[in-house]
């Protein structure tokens, strides 16, 4: 019964958060965007003590059950190893905490987290590395299916499905996402949880608490017959037959071991109840219904915690007009989301999951190349602009990288400045009108006064307004030049307020 709520819990979770990443049009934002905001180490960054304490209430009862219902990354590991069981049964050992390697990768993630190299942080964060998995890798392949049932509707003069375009955001973020699919996926196949027991620094915080969980598997000396079932099928290794002993730091009560065990020497019970050949004649009478009101308890935990972060989301749709690809200009500060507050705010608190990059309706976001922000978000407009009244990304960030902006706020939020490029300009160097930027600024930042200040028969140009321009990249996006726009938004290290 453990392994079945475990695994229905764990396809909950892992269905909806997937979705999440590869949806496109905001209804999965809309139904399961609360799963998110209930990972471990992103509610840490945002500073949730409601989530915190659940997590830490929830392993303290029933084990590091986190890792194998609540993070897909381990879902996914799961996945992977149930495979390779498939291949080749019973094939896993015991082996001992390789505490020299745990602990101060830990040490490096906190270390880097205060150092804001946030690439440490993103290659070693589970959630962040699932999510740079599912957008780079999944989302595509979602988007063309997608296009193919638009195409068939299409035919049949049908609207259920619309065009969605799959676009390479960076090469540098699919490359690594391929790296980390096929490391991981190595590592779970052929040894189950190597990665949550000896890599990521939220396994080795929760096997802290773990180590103190009231309920844990344990074995029952009298009914084991050292068969070695159970060490062969715990993908934690954390199983010592000869010794009779379950090491619960590792331990992240998938239930297998329970399975396999066809003697029933493997129990999951308060750790202080040590049976005697009496006390278990006793316990027989009962013991049917036990596992029952476990299970129970147990599946109540798990929703009661997920409970804690849902909220009401709103649906914010954006449909651009198509326009050629333009060429990304040379930023001397890049842009971050309203919301992000500043460069550093943003380089300390993102794990770099794109959740909202693959959730922007506008495509503004996209995975910064730069070294030390690899993978967080920056702003571009070559594909489309930053509407004001649209704050999907701030809805969805679970680390508080970008905190929950209103539209309202948001439009006068200044995240940047409009500078114009002379050189580039179409009535300076086509000689026709246009204003383009001027008409679709959408707070009048811009106006167009003459070339030649002394001669109003001057071709006409935009002046900015730097005081009043919020940043958000119309100008630049429907700017007619190619392949430079003349008008281009400077980023803000410090967003303010206009």
């Amino acid at each position: 019964m453990l392994r079945k709520i475990r695994i229905t819990l764990a396809a909950i979770l892992m269905i909806g958060i997937t979705w999440l990443f590869v949806d496109f049009t905001g209804t999965a934002h809309h139904l399961v965007g609360w799963m998110p905001k209930i990972q471990f180490l992103e509610a840490v960054l945002a500073g949730c003590v409601l989530i915190i304490a659940g997590l830490t209430v929830l392993t303290l009862v029933f084990g590091r059950i986190y890792c194998s219902v609540i993070c897909p990354l381990g879902i996914m590991m799961d996945i992977f190893g149930w495979l390779g069981k498939k291949s080749k049964k019973n094939r896993y050992t015991f082996s001992k905490a390789k505490s020299w390697l745990r602990y101060p990768l830990l040490v490096v993630l906190i270390a880097a987290h205060m150092a804001g190299i946030a690439v440490v942080v993103q290659l070693l964060a589970p959630y962040s590395t699932f999510g740079l998995i599912a957008t780079n890798l999944l989302q595509p392949v979602y988007q063309a299916g997608n296009n193919v049932l638009a195409a068939i509707a299409e035919h049949y003069d049908s609207y259920a499905f619309y065009h969605s375009e799959v676009w390479l955001r960076s090469v540098t973020s699919l490359i690594i996402a391929i790296v980390m699919l096929a490391v991981i996926a190595v590592l779970a196949w052929r040894n189950g949880r190597t990665w949550c027991n000896t890599i990521c620094p939220v396994g080795t915080i929760l096997s802290f608490l773990s180590r103190f969980s009231f309920l844990r598997i344990q074995f029952d000396a009298d009914k084991c017959r050292n068969c070695s079932m159970c060490s062969k099928n715990c993908k934690a290794a954390c199983i010592d037959y000869k010794t009779h002993t379950v090491d619960a730091s590792r331990c992240v009560v998938c239930g297998d071991c329970i399975e396999s065990c066809k003697f029933g020497a493997l129990v999951y019970k308060a750790h202080w109840l040590h049976k005697t050949h009496e006390a278990h004649k006793t316990h027989e009478t009962h013991e049917t219904n036990e596992p029952s009101r476990r299970s129970f308890l147990l599946s109540s935990a798990l929703l009661a915690t997920a409970a804690l972060a849902q909220e009401k989301d709103k649906i914010m749709d954006g449909g651009l007009a198509e326009i050629a690809d333009k060429v990304a200009p040379e930023r001397q500060t890049p842009l971050t989301p309203p919301g992000s507050l500043s460069a550093q705010n943003m380089t300390r608190n993102c794990t770099g999951c794109q959740l909202c990059i693959s959730q922007c309706p506008n495509d503004v976001l996209r995975p910064s190349s730069d070294l030390l922000h690899l993978m967080q978000p920056v702003m571009s407009y070559e594909r489309g602009y930053c509407r004001p009244e649209c704050n999907r990304c701030s809805e969805v960030c679970p680390a508080g990288a970008i905190k929950p902006i209103k539209a309202e706020d948001k439009a006068s939020t200044q995240i940047g400045h409009a500078v114009w490029i002379k050189k580039n300009c179409i009535p300076l160097t086509d000689g026709v009108e246009c204003g383009n930027c001027a008409r679709h600024c959408p707070v009048g930042a811009i106006e167009m006064v003459p070339s030649d200040p002394d001669n109003d028969e001057s071709p006409y140009v935009p002046a900015v307004n730097e005081a009043r321009c919020i940043g958000c990249g119309a100008c630049e996006y429907l700017c007619p030049a190619r392949p430079f726009s003349a008008i281009y938004v400077e980023g803000h290290e410090v967003h303010k307020e206009v």
